[in-house]
Parts: C-alpha cells; structure tokens; sequence
C-alpha cells in the first residue's frame, strides 16, 4: 500500500503537529507490519527527520506552505503517484484527492472560541475543517474530550472517529545529570491567549519575590491573537532578569529545561490533550493545570488543579510543587498510570490499522 502524508509540518521548526508526525514515521520505518507499506511524504521543503529515503520518499513542492499549496499543489502532484490513501496530520487534507482521506483533528478551538482567531483565519480554517471532516473516511483525535467535540460541534458521526493517544517523548538521560532548580518553574507550549501565560508570571512573581534564585522559563512562539505582551508583562513584574522567555529552542536545550526544572505550569482553558504537562511528567517534573475536563482526562492524579482566573491559587500551587514534598511524592508516585496511557508504538500501530482499513486493504 501506498500512503501519502502531509509532511509540511516537519520542515523548519517542528512544534506541536511536527512532533506527533515525527513520532507516528519513527516507529513506522522500524515496525515489522509497517514494512510491508511505503510511505510518500510531500513537503514544501527539505524535512530534517532521518528516513530511509526508498520507504520514505519525499516528494518537495516548493513554495509556502498554506491553504493554497495543501489545496492545489498536492493534488496535482500527488495524481500520478498512485496512492492508496492520505493521511493528514494536522486538521485538513485536500479536498480534490481522489483516494481516500484520514485526518487527526487534534482540538477544535477555532469552531469552540471563534475569538481566539483572526476573523480570515478563523473562516477559513473552520470551513477546511468542517469540509475535511466530512469528506474523510476517517478522523484520529488524541482524547475522548475532542471526540465529544468533533460530534458535538461538527456534526461527526462517533463511529468515524478513533481516539489514539499519542507518544510522549520521554527526555533522554543526560551524560551529566543536571540538579534541578529548586525554585525552577517551565513552561512549554506556544504562546496562546487561552494558555493565559501573563497569568503565570503574575503568579511566579511572589515566588520570585520570596525566594532568591528562583527562575521562570518560558518556551514557545508568540501567537496570541489579540496581541498579549509577554515582554512588558515581564517587566512590569520586574522579573526581567529571572523570567526568560525562549520563542524556540532546540530538542536538546529542551531536555535541559526539562531536567533543570521543579514544577511546570500549563494554564490553558482549552486543548485537544496537553502533550507538554504529560512531557514534564515524564522528565520528573509534576505540572499546575487549570481544572478543565481534558486536564482531568489527560494527567488524573499526577497534577494540582486551579480554578480559571484565580492567580493567587496558581501561586499557591507552584509553591506546593516546588516545596511541598508530601505533594510532590503524591503527584510522581500517580505517574506512571498516566504515562503508560501514552505509548508510540501502541499509537502508530492503531493508526496504520485506522488507514489499513479505510483504503480497504
């Protein structure tokens, strides 16, 4: 069987949608039944990822990587490669692909908070989604909270939709371990207003106030749309020489991050799942999420929960991570329940067998 894949995701910096793909090829090209496929990768440029290139061609369309490129280059491209499906990692596929279409819609924020997004961007990703989303023979999402989202709110049929969870990349042990922080507070993630990140500098501040030494890392690009500061947020909490904020960092600068730090904080109101916190998990460092059903369903017992817009509670709970040790052993002795929950190999395997059976093979 022939699969093509949207790799656009794997060119430049790979965050979010790049890792997932990244995680699904790694274990393909190393999986026995996955052998017996080839996987063609179209990408707008040269993709970063060691694949053997006879399993994994590449197919490289030039050219930016939008709307335009996935709707019109592909197709074109892909008419004569005589694929046997699709698989697209990241919301939408083409439209005009005469084979059959598998999409993982991770979140659906753009339908749930129209006001997170610009209003261009915003039409045209929900009308993508929605089209995709009718038009594929099946959806991968990576929780139970975006399946009831994607039937609640895009009129999906439940038997469409396979919820997979996927890997999390466990950070790889360091040469030299590195003593964490013991005030080192991290967060992970792009930088979007429903991740409330001007909230938890706000909140680190009275730790920082409190506690020389103590340090905030914050990694991530800036997106947030309206515009939020995070600079000036910085400075007016005069935190301009302990907080940093990293708008990209390397995987290797990120395994130190992780490894430095003693609590981590991912204060979003909305995700499809929340990979980072599960992250961190794994490297040690138990996390303070806002209390939202998909937290809930995603870190169970090895997370503190805050309610929505109550800074001082935040505070008080990167405290108890950072120096509360009764909690923290609580928090690390429910990890490994949650982790084992996340597991690439069990997820690649489940989603080969998802586009095995819609291209009927």
């Amino acid at each position: 069987m022939r699969i093509g894949i949207d790799a656009r995701e794997l060119c430049g910096r790979p965050t979010g949608t790049g890792r997932y793909l990244s995680g699904l090829l790694t274990q393909w090209a190393t999986d026995e039944r996955a052998r017996s496929h080839e996987f063609l990768l179209y990408a707008p440029d040269a993709i970063a990822l060691p694949l053997d290139h006879h399993r994994f061609p590449t197919r490289e369309l030039r050219g930016p990587a939008g709307w335009r490129w996935e709707q019109m280059r592909v197709p074109r491209a892909a008419a004569g490669d005589h694929l046997d499906v699709w698989f697209a990692p990241a919301y939408t596929a083409p439209l005009r692909l005469n084979v059959p279409l598998v999409v993982a819609i991770h979140d659906i924020s753009f339908v749930a908070h129209p006001e997170w997004f610009g209003v261009r961007q915003g039409i045209r990703r929900r009308w993508l989604t929605r089209q995709t989303a009718r038009t594929a023979r099946a959806i991968v999402t990576i929780s139970e909270f975006s399946k009831l989202e994607l039937i609640e709110r895009l009129g999906v049929a439940g038997e469409k939709v396979h919820v997979i969870p996927p890997g999390i990349d466990s950070a790889s042990p360091n040469p030299k371990p590195l003593i964490p922080n013991p005030c080192g507070v991290l967060y992970v993630g792009t930088i979007l207003n429903r991740r409330r990140v001007p909230d938890l500098i706000r909140a680190f501040a009275p730790i920082a106030r409190a506690h020389p030494g103590a340090t905030l890392d914050l990694v991530g690009d800036n997106r947030s749309n309206p515009h939020e500061d995070i600079r000036r947020t910085i400075d007016a909490e005069g935190l301009q020489t302990i907080a940093q904020w990293h708008d990209y960092v390397t995987e290797e600068r990120l395994r130190e991050l992780y490894a430095r730090a003693r609590a981590f904080a991912f204060l979003s109101e909305y995700e499809g799942l929340g990979l980072t916190p599960l992250e961190a998990l794994a490297a040690g460092v138990p996390a303070v999420l806002l209390d939202t059903p998909v937290a809930r369903e995603s870190c169970g017992d090895a997370a503190l929960y805050v309610p929505v817009d109550d800074v001082p509670a935040v505070t008080r709970a990167l405290e108890a991570l950072l120096f509360d040790e009764p909690t923290r052993t609580r928090l690390l002795a429910a990890a490994p329940v949650v982790l084992a929950r996340y597991d690439w190999p069990r997820a690649a395997r489940q989603t080969l067998d998802v586009l095995l059976h819609a291209a009927d093979f």
